[in-house]
Order: structure tokens, then C-alpha cells, then sequence
């Protein structure tokens, strides 16, 4: 029986800095961040596939990339953050808070962009991490993670993530002249805190050796 909810409508996110041990988020400031992030996704060192399944980018000149930056930084939803190495003090990627309706308790991480330093790292994880325990602090019910479903390492990442494949929106956007079917995973606030102790043990320094992880986070997120 579907029973009456006792809810309140979530809490809007706003420009909080969330501290972790490899990385922290700050709200995108394009002045303080441009350079870095100029290097990260311009640079000689920059990811090819980075923009393939984005609705903007590459970008041939400063002027596109800045004005892009701007608009970014000046949003509430999407709500943009910056990824800050902690060792280096350098922006190293961007992601957002998005899709925000807090009187139904939904919101969406997406827009991720995350430059080579970050790949292969626990950078990434805990970025991701951070943005949905915040989501949930915030009092939202579910939790989204939407992408092309041509977009396998997206895919990879949402299911890693822990995130439950819900289905494909068919021809659901034309993103630069193409059609994009839409591939749709979730987090409930009912399944949070058992996906969120797999990635506080995953970011453990018991885990995260010099020499490697010991186990991976589908392990860890097994775990009692």
C-alpha cells in the first residue's frame, strides 16, 4: 500500500565548500579558476574523448572557453563547482548539482568534466561522493545521474557509482546534430547510506595505499 509521506520539501544547495581528503569543491569562480581549468580542458594534455558526449565544447578560441566559464559560474541550477587538487591548491575538473526540485526531492549531479590529473584517481570518486552526500543532507528522496547511452564510460561510472539503471529515454535531445537517447540511473535516500559507507571506506586510508586501493568500491560498498 502506497502510505501517506511525511516529507518536507528539500533545502535548495547553495555555494557550500565541501572538504575531503584528496579534493575539495568550491563554487566555481571563473576568475580564480580560469587558468587552471583553461590548462585542464584546453591544454596540450587535455582528454580527447572529454567532449564527445557534452552539449558544448571543444572550443577553438579563449573567448568561447571564457564566455563558457562565465556562464557557468553565474548559474544556480546547474550549480557549478570546482574540483581542487588539495596537494596542488589547483582546480583539476568541474561538475554540478542540476535538474533542482526541491519540492519533490530530486536533484542530478551532471556536467562533469574532469581533466587527466584527475582520471584514475580517487579524485573523481570523491567528487561525486561529496555532491551526493550533500544532495541528502539536503533532504532530497532521489538522486540522478543522466547521460547518452552511446556514452559507455559514463555508463561504467554511474553503475560504479552505485547508481540503479533505470531505462533510456528514446530521442530524448538532438545534441550537436545528433540524436541523444538518454540513459537514466538513480540513488534513493532509502539506499544512501549503505552506497555512502562503501565510499567512505573505499576513500579510507586503510584502503587508499601509497601502493594502491586493496579493494575496490563495489567491495567495499558489500561490506557490512
Amino acid at each position: 500500500m502506497n502510505h501517506p509521506l511525511h516529507w518536507q520539501a528539500a533545502k535548495v544547495p547553495t555555494a557550500t565548500t565541501l572538504e575531503g581528503r584528496f579534493i575539495r569543491l568550491e563554487k566555481l569562480h571563473a576568475h580564480r579558476h580560469r587558468e587552471a581549468l583553461r590548462d585542464v580542458f584546453q591544454g596540450p594534455g587535455a582528454d580527447p574523448e572529454l567532449w564527445k558526449y557534452l552539449a558544448y565544447g571543444p572550443f577553438t578560441d579563449e573567448e568561447g572557453f571564457d564566455h563558457w566559464l562565465d556562464s557557468n559560474a553565474a548559474t544556480r541550477d546547474p550549480l557549478f563547482f570546482s574540483v581542487i587538487d588539495t596537494q596542488s591548491g589547483r582546480a583539476q575538473g568541474i561538475l554540478s548539482l542540476m535538474s533542482i526540485v526541491p519540492d519533490q526531492g530530486r536533484i542530478e549531479i551532471g556536467h562533469i568534466a574532469f581533466g587527466g590529473a584527475m582520471q584514475r584517481t580517487p579524485k573523481g570518486t570523491e567528487a561525486v561522493y561529496l555532491l551526493g552526500k550533500l544532495a541528502f543532507e539536503l533532504g532530497n528522496r532521489r538522486l540522478e545521474w543522466k547521460c547518452n547511452n552511446d556514452n559507455a564510460r559514463s555508463k561504467r561510472a554511474a553503475e560504479r557509482f552505485g547508481f540503479t539503471f533505470e531505462g533510456v529515454f528514446r530521442k530524448h535531445m538532438v545534441i550537436k546534430d545528433r540524436n541523444r537517447d538518454t540513459a537514466w540511473f538513480s540513488i534513493t535516500d532509502d539506499e544512501w547510506p549503505a552506497i555512502a559507507r562503501g565510499f567512505e571506506q573505499w576513500l579510507s586510508a586503510e584502503n587508499q595505499r601509497p601502493e594502491g586501493q586493496l579493494r575496490t568500491l563495489e567491495a567495499c560498498r558489500k561490506e557490512p
